[in-house]
């Protein structure tokens, strides 16, 4: 969907790739301090709620252009991204696209902005890392801190039968990634918001009837409450995952996810 009711001032130059990127490993260039930092700035525009110069096309476009030169065209970035502007109508209520009671332009940016959003935690955890590494000589700079300390012990959770557009409504409404799938009695899977665009949209799937578990992750991977920080975040790491589900004598209390470890590292540095 394109629009120009609301604007932004975005500096960043369209882009001409309008296909579906082929999803391969993001290679970040980890420079200088002074580079990520750089990096970090330019996505800032886009998180703004301040109105600017630039359509909703006009923000895709700068948008997608962006991800290209930081991530790469074909990475996976790239890829939720196109999946979240293809995929708008699996979260967009039914009223916003029949009735106008919304600000549909509004609704239409929570998907794009959530997987810049996940973007820019990447980056910023990605220089923490590399500034841990850089002192970790002198002893310092490893999290010390436990899960538990940083996880939502909010967990929410969809019945498996549910549907794909109720699993997108109940994300935009708690403003959360992922979404605990159960059969009424335990956990059984997780979805994500890049679950929903990217299996739901590349299949052609309809989101009024598609259920939870046709596009949930059936097995997934857990970490104990009293671990430490730094073995989630390398657990993230191989697993190649945002959110990580957190037990406590192996039942679900909690979610960890990329921007709690940025949080944490925040903590830490101000400490």
């Amino acid at each position: 969907m394109t629009g120009s009711g609301r604007a932004w001032d975005l500096t960043n130059s369209p882009t001409d790739e309008k296909t579906r990127p082929t999803c391969k490993k993001a290679a970040v260039n980890r420079g200088s301090d002074n580079y990520s930092d750089r990096l970090l700035v330019k996505f800032q525009p886009f998180l703004s709620r301040k109105r600017g110069s630039a359509s909703l096309e006009d923000f895709d476009e700068a948008a997608e252009d962006l991800i290209g030169q930081v991530f790469g065209a074909a990475s996976e970035e790239a890829e939720a991204y196109f999946y979240a502007k293809s995929g708008e109508s699996i979260m967009l209520p039914e009223e916003a696209q029949e009735s106008g009671m919304h600000d549909v332009e509004r609704e239409t940016l929570q998907q794009r902005r959530q997987v810049l959003a996940s973007c820019l935690a990447d980056l910023e955890l990605r220089r923490r890392v590399q500034a841990t590494r850089e002192s970790s000589r002198n002893g310092k700079g490893r999290l010390r801190a436990t899960v538990e300390a940083y996880m939502s012990h909010d967990v929410r959770s969809i019945h498996r039968a549910a549907t794909v557009k109720e699993a997108g409504k109940l994300l935009l409404k708690h403003k959360v990634g992922s979404l605990m799938v159960d059969d009424g009695s335990r956990y059984i899977g997780i979805i994500t918001d890049a679950d929903l665009s990217r299996k739901a949209v590349a299949k052609g799937l309809d989101p009024n009837t598609t259920t939870v578990s046709a596009c949930m992750s059936k097995s997934f991977v857990t970490i104990e409450e009293d671990e430490p920080l730094s073995e989630a975040m390398a657990l993230m790491k191989k697993q190649g995952i945002r959110h990580l589900p957190v037990t406590a004598d192996g039942t679900v209390i909690g979610v960890l996810s990329v921007s709690d470890l940025v949080r944490a590292f925040s903590d830490q540095e101000t400490a």
